[in-house]
């Protein structure tokens, strides 16, 4: 069972930082190469940049919140909750790495 989690290419858990501006300021926000590529997904799929899907979901959430305790950890659990999405799941005969309903 672990196979599946070991084996996973270490360059998607290796760590890349990136500069944007977040309602004016710029901000330098780290994650792992693959929560870079999911917010790269959900902007394609909803026709942005990656840079303009994080600044609309930091507008939203601090419109929603008031605050943002740790905005790095809000993208990956907003990843986690795309891939969960029904139309996102994994379908079993689908070739590694690609999701079911999402464009490629």
């Amino acid at each position: 069972m672990c196979e599946l989690y070991v084996k996973a290419d270490p360059i998607l858990y290796e760590s890349r930082s990136r500069s944007l501006r977040i309602r004016g300021v710029v901000t330098t926000l780290r994650l792992e190469n693959q929560f870079w590529d999911i917010l790269a997904e959900i902007a394609a799929s909803d026709g942005m940049t990656t840079n303009q899907l994080i600044s609309k979901l930091y507008d939203e959430v601090m419109d929603y919140r008031g605050e943002v305790v740790n905005f790095a950890s809000f993208l990956r659990v907003s990843c986690m909750r795309f891939l969960r999405q029904p139309a996102h799941s994994v379908a079993p005969s689908a070739a590694p790495g690609r999701l079911r309903g999402v464009p490629h």
